[in-house]
């Protein structure tokens, strides 16, 4: 019998991603989408991945290098980050933001198996 297709994010187990990063982890067929909570100084270094990837802040100011370029992530802008390209970041302040991949990350939907 297929799951529901309403769920509750209290279901959803928060896992620590990188220190700091506390995420609830979504998955789809094409996508992951990833509820994370940022303590204040913490910080995601410079990498790259395949997946192209949409950041959102939905509370609080991220710190965000995309490429060249660095910028404060506020809930007034976002950000799109292309595949392949290398960018990180550090937040500001204790911050909430959502980041969805494409395609789904493999990587991520074996942090939910653990």
């Amino acid at each position: 019998m297929p799951r529901s297709p309403f769920q509750y994010f209290d279901d959803i187990k928060t896992q620590e991603i990188a220190p700091g990063f506390f995420s609830k982890l979504i998955h789809t067929e094409n996508n992951t989408i990833n509820f994370i909570e940022v303590a204040a100084g913490c910080s995601v270094k410079l990498h790259q991945h395949i997946h192209q990837q949409c950041s959102f802040v939905i509370e609080g100011e991220f710190e965000m290098t995309i490429g060249d370029e660095t910028q404060i992530l506020t809930p007034t802008c976002f950000a799109v980050i292309p595949s392949n390209v290398v960018h990180g970041g550090t937040a500001i302040t204790n911050c909430r933001l959502v980041d969805i991949f494409d395609p789904a990350r493999e990587d991520y939907k074996l942090l939910n198996e653990k």
